[in-house]
């Protein structure tokens, strides 16, 4: 289903609600830092173009906020290349012993239908004593150039953090604002990514913040860098991504395209696109969903499951399926709109997957 809503809103937000404002003069150039407010003064600022971003196949210099390569560019929909700019997925992990965590970036609006904090929002995580990854503070992005306060370390000492950056927002700059004097360094990374590739929900329409989409919980849950190439109204498996999707030296696919193919895309495109991902990665497993609607796509999901149970038969291991009606199972309705999922939702889809996806990563 196409993601119909996306035009930004420029509703300005209440300034220094949750420690966030907007940036004095009204902005930067593209790419440039803004002049920090006094309250920024004398914080050390980490320019996070210059740090490892988690969440991208494709490292190029100069191009530290995208999601899909430079020559991509002409080869992919006009769409699917304007929405790769869009930092979905995209995080900063990092040390410190900083007592308090600023950021300032390049803000955005919302969506009527998609709170700005989830569009053009920040979201920051710590981890517990326990290993696990719990919410420590969100920023809340004027219509420009925006800092926050994000958290506070009480606690004292060196701590690990986890940033994702917004779902629905170019970014053209993000810096993180430390104490004078604060430790900085980033670890190792976490394994090969999961790649998920796919629609609107994937790319995390409609979460009210940017870790709430499942592509970031699931993230959390399992400790692996993830790479979301999830785009809006145009997950439509063509031979090119194929191509680009299979360039990405995975742990596990996860393809969730069905919500924006039609009967027609299904017949073409689908069993190419398996076929060819599994020989540009053999071996590496593939998670098959099928659409989050059954109701709305009898068709689709049948030749869907119909493909599954013929590769299964053909001797194909490491594919894994997914049923529709299992990912919003629950009391309550867990959308906005009927399709995209609300944190609740997210919060089901994720909790559908963690199962296929940890017994896909067994031994890897």
């Amino acid at each position: 289903m196409r993601f119909l809503c996306s035009l930004l809103i420029s509703t300005p937000m209440i300034a220094g609600m949750s420690g966030c404002a907007a940036l004095q003069p009204d902005g930067p150039a593209s790419g440039t830092a803004p002049v920090p407010p006094p309250n920024g003064a004398n914080l050390r600022w980490i320019d996070a173009a210059e740090l490892h971003l988690e969440g991208k196949g494709w490292h190029e210099p100069g191009r530290p906020f995208t999601r899909l390569p430079a020559r991509a560019e002409g080869s992919v929909t006009d769409l699917v290349w304007q929405l790769s700019r869009n930092t979905a997925g995209l995080a900063v992990r990092f040390y410190t012993d900083s007592p308090e965590i600023h950021a300032r970036w390049s803000g955005g609006g919302a969506m009527n239908h998609m709170a700005a904090s989830g569009v053009s929002g920040l979201d920051l995580y710590k981890r517990d004593e326990g290993g696990e990854w719990v919410f420590a503070g969100v920023g809340r992005p004027d219509p420009g150039p925006t800092e926050c306060l994000l958290a506070s370390n009480p606690g004292g000492g060196e701590q690990e953090w986890l940033l994702f950056l917004p779902l629905y927002q170019d970014v053209s700059f993000l810096e993180i604002g430390l104490s004078p004097g604060a430790s900085f360094r980033q670890p190792e990374s976490v394994g090969k990514p999961l790649v998920f590739y796919g629609t609107s929900i994937v790319q995390g329409g409609c979460a009210s913040r940017t870790g709430m989409a499942h592509a970031a919980i699931l993230r959390r849950w399992l400790d692996r860098e993830v790479v979301n190439l999830g785009f809006s109204g145009s997950a439509r498996m063509e031979p090119v991504m194929a191509e680009l999707v299979g360039e990405i030296d995975a742990a596990v696919y996860v393809l969730d395209c069905l919500p924006n193919m039609t009967d027609e895309l299904v017949e073409e495109n689908l069993e190419p696109f398996i076929r060819r991902l599994r020989e540009l990665r053999p071996g590496v497993p593939v998670i098959l969903v099928e659409h989050l609607r059954p109701d709305l796509a009898a068709s689709r999901n049948a030749a869907l499951r119909q493909l599954y149970d013929q590769l299964i038969s053909e001797g194909e291991t490491g594919l894994f399926y997914v049923q529709g009606a299992e990912l919003l199972r629950g009391r309550e309705e867990g959308t906005v709109d009927g399709t995209h999922p609300t944190d609740l939702g997210f919060l089901r889809i994720a909790e559908a997957l963690e199962g296929p996806l940890r017994e896909a990563l067994t031994g890897r």
